[in-house]
């Protein structure tokens, strides 16, 4: 099975000088990944607010459980983000390893 996830990895690869085109739309898809990782910490953030709100209520102490839960997937959400973060960033790195130090020196 490694065999042919390691086969994939080859294809997918880019060893190209970029353009300044290839450049801007790399630094598009990482302001991306940054705004999708914040919206992972958001909701996990209200989430956990949500459920210190539940803890607190009164009225709700049968189903007090929920806040449990709420919390619970709260802490999931929130390192399935960071963890799709980094993936994402490392892929990002690694298929433009040739061309990006390349065209960072002449960008600038």
């Amino acid at each position: 099975m490694l065999r042919r996830l390691n086969l994939f990895k080859d294809i997918f690869s880019n060893k190209e000088r970029i353009i300044l085109r290839d450049y801007l739309a790399l630094e598009r898809t990482k302001l991306a990944n940054e705004r999708t990782f914040m919206a992972y910490l958001r909701t996990s953030l209200y989430m956990i607010l949500g459920g210190i709100a539940f803890l607190q209520m009164e009225d709700f102490k049968e189903i007090i459980w929920v806040s449990y839960v709420t919390l619970g997937l709260s802490v999931v959400l929130l390192f399935v983000g960071l963890y799709r973060y980094l993936q994402i960033r490392y892929r990002i790195k690694n298929y433009f390893v040739a061309g990006y130090e390349s065209t960072n020196e002449e960008v600038r």
